[in-house]
């Protein structure tokens, strides 16, 4: 298990140096940041100056201590053992049961010197306890592995199907679908039903879902989740719950529960372990049933850096450029969930200094960006994306983002504030950055405009990334880039690069987490008389790459060669040919 013996109990620099993880010059770094008033342990001081890092840290505390270091993803724990240790002790001491050795129970702390911790979980498991040291990253996601709600969701059914069945309602009708819209709001605000809900919820959150389907088919309701744009199927659950689960949803989404024969939508907010979320509920009446889709709107995840989305260091060098002009339109396009979004509030984020007014027409809003003026546009009210775009331009903006070129009219107002004097940002449904010119003629925009507004387009797709823990290096065959229309680097006989396996830490899927693969158009003057001439995307293409632009296959193959993603996942994305 990795367990290291007692080392007496020598100083945390001793073991430091004796172990190797630390030159004396480095310990001599740490101890003088200390002395000039740093208030943290030694330890502490390492790893954020990089010297050592997290796990290290805490080998070394152990071996100080006397106590053994587990690492728990090279020692995953026995899912057995959970049934020993609930949820709510294991969390609160932040601490997991790892495996049974000469009659005792091997436990994981963070703080393995808690001993009033360790005193209530030998009360309550009736083993006598080995006390390890492990990280507290791994720990958390170890309790989220091992503590699955799988169990807890079977009998939350179970109880639930049993308080149906007790429904004198039910046994009289004898069908879930025939009560009245009160017998379901009684049903759907029974404690079983508001636990399973809350699960469905929780479970997806802690799997880092972006979008939860209930979907109900002839025989059961099956829960899945979209992770990293792929679906997964996460429960099965009785069709007898059906009505019941559907009837909470939408009175959380406060929604009319006996109307099902028609769409609805309405959000959802709640915190969950400490942070803000907001869901997108959308209801769709199918043959077995209303089919319920929560998007998952994580309020922190769209403060993220334009340096945390995957743009290789010279693309975003020309991106931030583009984005420090005073005037002009910015297009980001790609397919539906593709990260348009994210990027625009990314860059939006970049630009809100204070000292700028930045007003944007969104359709939904669906993040709050601080210090940001958002409007959301309802077009059965009469605010279209046009109208909120004239109305934006009395308000003396010096930055807009318009959710998306949907029309010859937006383009055009958003053309024109471009021209007198504002940033423009938007979205456009293109494959490539070099479409977008000739899609805007299409939509009755005037070649003259485009061609003295426009001055960048940025092409986007995401693409997942390999998980960190399980991803298998191999040599690659020059049969496997040419296949798909790469071209092999020249490197081909020393070139080593990865492929996806499957681990617990990535549900055996071997990806983990997305990154973007960009394709980024700068204008220029050859280009502009292209766009003057009606040219076609594949001419502005030929152009553009000339002047140095990466298509978004070189990007992507280039994200292959560090090791991000595999080919396999790239030709998933863009089919390349």
């Amino acid at each position: 298990m990795g367990h290291e013996g007692a080392t007496g109990f020598l100083g945390i620099a001793d073991l430091l140096l004796q172990s190797g993880l630390v030159t004396e010059g480095q310990l001599r770094e740490a101890l003088r940041k200390q002395q000039e008033g740093v208030p943290l342990p030694l330890e502490h001081l390492l790893v954020q100056l990089g010297h050592i890092t997290e796990k290290d840290r805490v080998r070394i505390l152990g071996l100080h201590w006397g106590i053994p270091f587990v690492d728990l993803t090279e020692t995953p724990p026995d899912p057995q053992l959970a049934a020993l240790l609930p949820y709510e002790l294991a969390k609160r001491h932040r601490a997991v049961p790892v495996t049974r050795q000469n009659g005792k129970l091997v436990v994981a702390f963070a703080d393995p010197l808690d001993i009033f911790a360790i005193d209530e979980i030998r009360q309550h498991t009736k083993h006598e306890i080995e006390a390890v040291i492990a990280t507290e990253e791994d720990i958390q996601n170890a309790l989220k592995r091992l503590y699955r709600p799988d169990a807890a969701v079977s009998n939350t059914v179970q109880e639930l199907i049993r308080d149906l069945s007790e429904s004198e309602t039910l046994m009289r009708k004898g069908a879930e679908e025939e009560l009245s819209a009160e017998e379901l709001r009684e049903i759907a605000e029974d404690a079983p039903v508001v636990r399973l809900a809350n699960m469905i919820i929780t479970q997806a959150i802690n799997d880092g879902a972006s979008d939860i389907h209930i979907e109900p088919t002839r025989d059961c309701v099956k829960v899945r989740y979209r992770i990293d744009g792929v679906m997964i199927d996460a429960m099965v659950l009785p069709k007898r719950v059906q009505a019941s689960l559907t009837s909470r949803f939408k009175i959380l989404a406060d929604m009319d529960i006996a109307e099902k024969r028609v769409p609805q939508d309405n959000r959802i907010s709640a915190t969950i372990d400490g942070k803000q979320y907001d869901f997108r509920v959308s209801t769709l009446p199918c043959i077995h049933g209303e089919k319920i889709v929560m998007r998952v709107l994580d309020k922190s995840s769209v403060q993220v850096g334009l340096d945390k989305l995957g743009f290789l260091p010279d693309t975003l060098a020309k991106l931030e450029e583009v984005i420090s002009r005073s005037y002009g339109i910015i297009l980001v396009t790609g397919p539906t969930g593709s990260g348009k979004s994210t990027t625009l509030y990314s860059i939006l984020s970049r630009l809100n200094t204070g000292m700028v007014n930045i007003i944007t027409a969104e359709d939904p809003v669906e993040y709050e960006l601080p210090g940001i003026n958002q409007v959301q546009v309802n077009p059965k009210a009469g605010l279209t994306f046009a109208s909120a775009l004239r109305a934006m331009l009395r308000q003396d903006p010096d930055i807009i983002m318009v959710g998306e070129m949907r029309d010859r009219e937006t383009a055009t107002i958003a053309i024109e504030a471009a021209l007198t004097g504002h940033l423009v940002l938007s979205t456009l449904h293109t494959n490539d950055s070099s479409s977008a010119p000739p899609r805007l003629i299409e939509m009755g925009v005037e070649p003259f405009m485009i061609a003295s507004s426009l001055i960048a387009v940025l092409a986007q797709r995401l693409v997942r990334t390999l998980c960190p823990r399980c991803k298998e290096p191999y040599q690659p065959t020059e049969s496997e880039f040419t296949r798909y229309g790469f071209t092999p680097p020249a490197n081909l006989s020393d070139l080593v690069i990865y492929r996806a396996r499957g681990c617990d830490y990535c549900k055996h899927t071997g990806y983990k987490g997305r990154t973007g693969i960009h394709e980024l158009l700068v204008m220029s003057d050859p280009i502009r008389d292209l766009v003057l001439q009606h040219a076609a995307a594949h001419a502005i293409q030929k152009v553009a790459v000339e002047q140095g632009m990466r298509l978004l296959k070189e990007d992507a193959l280039e994200k292959v060669l560090l090791g991000r993603t595999s080919i396999q996942e790239v030709v998933r994305v863009i089919y390349s040919g």
